[in-house]
């Protein structure tokens, strides 16, 4: 099983529907197209060696050490600075690492996997104004978000030289998971309010 990136089909879903599994490749960053490069070395692995390969294109990520993004954000809403994020109404595809490992399995115990290549998420799809409102809630602390035109985000992120991480912020990027329910028999168990309650209870 080899874990790439939804990044591979592109940064983001704005002005469409979301990604399909069917979707051709069109990675758009170093990241995303090393990833798209070991899909495609794997799979020429597996035609000449009968290796068998499932291939999962995830999103973000989160879980109880989980880095990247989802670690930043944390840490940004427990500092408890002001968040000018009140304004982003996207929609972004999370998974949780509970619902990441049950597809892992599935994967594992499904003769119909292999070779195969799969779009996971929660099926919750969350804006980044939403995602932050629902840690605060699980954390118990007052909302520290207002809003700012986005594009007004946008330019400061011009500024100062941090546009994708304000694409990242603003965009939507949802995943339709569809087709891996039909083939694996799976749904995600565990909402992602359920998930985030899981990994910042102890916190």
């Amino acid at each position: 099983i080899f874990l790439s990136t939804i990044g591979v089909l592109g940064d983001n879903t704005n002005n469409r529907g979301p990604f399909l599994h069917t979707d051709k490749p069109n990675p758009k960053n170093e990241y995303a197209i090393s990833k798209y490069k070991a899909e495609n070395a794997l799979l020429k692995i597996s035609k000449k060696t009968g290796l068998e390969i499932v291939i999962i294109r995830l999103p973000l990520v989160y879980g109880e050490h989980a880095p990247g993004n989802f670690k930043r954000l944390l840490k940004l809403i427990k500092s408890r600075v002001p968040m000018p994020f009140g304004y982003i109404k996207n929609k972004r595809s999370l998974i949780g690492v509970d619902n990441l490992i049950d597809v892992l399995m599935h994967c594992i115990n499904c003769p119909e996997a292999a070779g195969k290549t799969f779009l996971v998420s929660d099926s919750d799809d969350l804006s980044v104004s939403s995602l932050i409102n629902h840690i605060e809630k699980i954390l118990g602390l007052s909302s520290r978000l207002y809003g700012i035109p986005i594009f007004v985000l946008k330019f400061i992120g011009y500024i100062f030289g941090k546009q994708d991480e304000v694409s990242k912020l603003t965009n939507s990027l949802q995943i339709d998971i569809s087709y891996t329910k039909k083939i694996l028999n799976w749904s995600p168990k565990v909402s992602t309010q359920e998930g985030l309650k899981r990994i910042l209870k102890n916190l």
